[in-house]
């Protein structure tokens, strides 16, 4: 049963002034709606509020495996996905539960409110992973909304078996169908991998959220294959393209031309700075490529990009803890992405943007939209990233979730 909340001197980000809040039902509802003498009162003392940060792409099977793995010698994705699959061997259902929940906890006191998980569906693991995730996801249903991606990292045409499990997927649950197609043995059986996960879509009236050329190889062309399947098919919007590491490599020309694309196929974007900032480029001399995606170039053309964390802590990525704080930091460096528009664009992108990309039609502060918000100690988005501060308190469809002050002081000898 959710309780009457109002929040008083709320800061929300991109709104004139503090403002009053209020919460009935679980939803934002007009402030003359609710009694003040029957609500819960939460002063937010003019500090900066968004309605809920969102994680669109995170591996929650593959979290916290740094301490129990091979090292990765090389730093390599390839590396990372050989390490994974003599892992998988040993995969429980249990195991892949306790260490996705406790990055969810991490990440819900961090201010995330909804997240988008890719999870390893292949002839090797089979369906161990999804089977965690459906656990996981009913288990915090109350504290965060959680949506599963059928995620075939080891390709559908070069994995016999692979589809028929994505298809199972799909029928017990999960909430988007995945794609890696650079990841099969040739073009043309990339080109295959993409019409199979269409036609999932279209059997299951679902979105498509792939990796797309996660590579420095600036002849992969999985991206330009994307854009001409979802036009083809009709699935402008319902489309995300995560990493699109390659796009960074292409010649300018060929670049652009491939973003114009995207923008015609309504593509939505995604980049990984912390993975993709250490597993890319690990083969160059000096100039070393960053491995990021064009956010500029995509965002004047009007594409919607977000970033993610991606991996966490595992055989891709040591370190990380899933705030978006954190990866705003990060991908304003490496985008270079310093001026004040550009900071608030980093800022939008981990919110609206973010929303955009799981398509919820129920995010903001306005009436009936959910009923969540994240108090942070801070007053302008550049404090927020520069301070990564307490989020006082995350609100999660009226209720208090999490809350965290830290005391700091200087002690005088």
């Amino acid at each position: 049963m959710h309780e009457d909340l109002i929040i008083r001197n709320a800061a929300v980000w991109g709104q004139p002034g503090p403002t009053d809040l209020a919460i009935s039902g679980g939803v934002y509802v007009d402030i003359a709606d609710v009694d003040p003498g029957d609500a819960t009162t939460l002063d937010a003392g003019g500090r900066l509020c968004v309605p809920g940060f969102i994680e669109p792409h995170i591996h929650l099977d593959k979290v916290l495996l740094a301490d129990s793995i091979p090292v990765n010698v090389s730093g390599s994705l390839d590396e990372a996905i050989e390490i994974l699959g003599a892992r998988k061997e040993s995969y429980s259902t249990q195991d892949i539960s306790a260490r996705a929940g406790q990055i969810i906890r991490s990440a819900i006191a961090n201010g995330v409110t909804r997240m988008r998980t890719h999870i390893d569906i292949d002839t090797g693991c089979g369906l161990t992973a999804f089977d965690a995730l459906l656990d996981v996801r009913a288990q915090f249903e109350d504290l965060l909304e959680l949506q599963i991606v059928a995620f075939p990292q080891k390709g559908i045409v070069g994995d016999p078996g692979c589809e028929a499990l994505l298809r199972e997927a799909m029928d017990r649950g999960a909430d988007q169908i995945g794609g890696m197609p650079f990841n099969e043995p040739g073009p043309k059986e990339s080109r295959e991998h993409i019409e199979i996960a269409f036609a999932i879509a279209h059997d299951h009236d679902c979105d498509v959220d792939m990796h797309i050329d996660e590579t420095d190889d600036p002849d992969a062309r999985t991206l330009e294959m994307l854009c001409e399947a979802t036009i083809a098919h009709g699935w402008q919007g319902r489309v995300v393209a995560g990493h699109t590491c390659a796009l960074a490599a292409y010649p300018d020309d060929y670049a652009d031309r491939v973003m114009d694309r995207v923008a015609e196929a309504g593509i939505h974007m995604i980049t990984n700075p912390a993975t993709n900032l250490m597993l890319q480029g690990r083969g160059d001399s000096h100039p070393k490529r960053r491995g990021i995606t064009r956010v500029k170039e995509l965002l004047e053309r009007g594409v919607n990009v977000a970033f993610g964390q991606d991996n966490l802590r595992d055989m891709f990525y040591p370190f990380g803890h899933d705030d978006p704080l954190e990866l705003g930091f990060l991908l304003a460096h490496a985008a270079h992405m310093s001026q004040p528009d550009e900071i608030e664009a980093v800022f939008d992108m981990t919110t609206n943007g973010a929303a955009k990309v799981l398509g919820l039609t129920d995010y903001g502060t306005a009436p009936g939209c959910a009923g969540d918000l994240v108090v942070l100690d801070a007053r302008s988005p550049l404090e927020a990233i520069v301070n990564k501060p307490d989020r006082r308190h995350v609100i999660r469809r009226g209720r208090v979730v999490a809350e965290t002050e830290t005391r700091r002081m200087i002690v005088d000898e």
